[in-house]
């Protein structure tokens, strides 16, 4: 509780801290500038929390009627065509609207099923940002090999600040509905699935699990491997 000071307070009594002491009470000089530092710090702390990984359960957890999809399941989805033009020509999509897996320029898409808030993603993200950059050292991989991102339960101003954070070079989109993510069913975060897209246009998924892909070298070799690129040799 603040007490009323007196319009003159001997000097003497006048403590060095920011405030007096007055009738056995130290009294605060600036009660407002104090609350508002401590809003300030709170805030701060919040947003420490969210990414050091204190947060660690999904906001939409997986349940046990969930059904991930398994590989070989032919997935059905459809996502917001990119606006930067950077990322049309990456996926090789133009104009507006939306677009589905099978017309993406490529011969595989690594699929990400992410949340800004979830720090298994965070610590995964420098993992999946190796991985983009072996794929896209690679003459004859970059343009068969293509990677997307889905934060669920994400807006897109989040989704674009988990992506500036971590620097990540490919597109990223936001599930905020949780749409994409009762479709893939409710699947843990982070959760990749890796779709080979066939000449003909169909497509299914070789791969799909939840969890860290591991060392990014090793799990490109390993879905190189499983879809069959470098037999094909396109």
């Amino acid at each position: 509780m603040v007490t009323a000071i007196p319009s003159t307070v001997p000097e003497e009594i006048v403590s060095s801290r920011g405030g007096v002491v007055w009738m056995g009470k130290r009294v605060v000089a600036d009660d407002r500038k104090r609350a508002v530092m401590v809003k300030k710090i709170i805030l701060l702390l919040c947003l420490m929390l969210i990414f050091s990984g204190f947060v660690n359960q999904p906001l939409h957890p997986q349940t046990a009627d969930s059904t991930p999809p398994e590989a070989g399941v032919v997935l059905t989805m459809s996502l917001p065509i990119p606006e930067k033009p950077e990322e049309q020509q990456y996926l090789g999509l133009g104009g507006k609207g939306t677009f589905t897996i099978t017309e993406i320029r490529a011969d595989v898409v690594i699929l990400e099923i992410f949340s800004m808030y979830c720090p298994f993603c965070q610590r995964e993200a420098p993992n999946v940002k190796a991985l983009y950059g072996m794929i896209d050292q690679n003459e004859d991989l970059k343009n068969r090999i293509k990677i997307i991102a889905v934060g669920v339960g994400n807006s897109p101003f989040e989704v674009n600040t988990y992506k500036n954070a971590y620097a990540m070079p490919f597109p990223h989109f936001a599930d905020p509905n949780f749409l994409i993510h009762d479709t893939l069913g409710r699947v843990r975060t982070p959760y990749f699935i890796v779709v080979k897209i066939n000449r003909d246009g169909s497509h299914k998924a070789i791969y799909s699990k939840a969890g860290t892909i591991g060392e990014p070298r090793t799990f490109l070799e390993l879905i190189t491997e499983e879809s069959g690129l470098m037999k094909e040799g396109r």
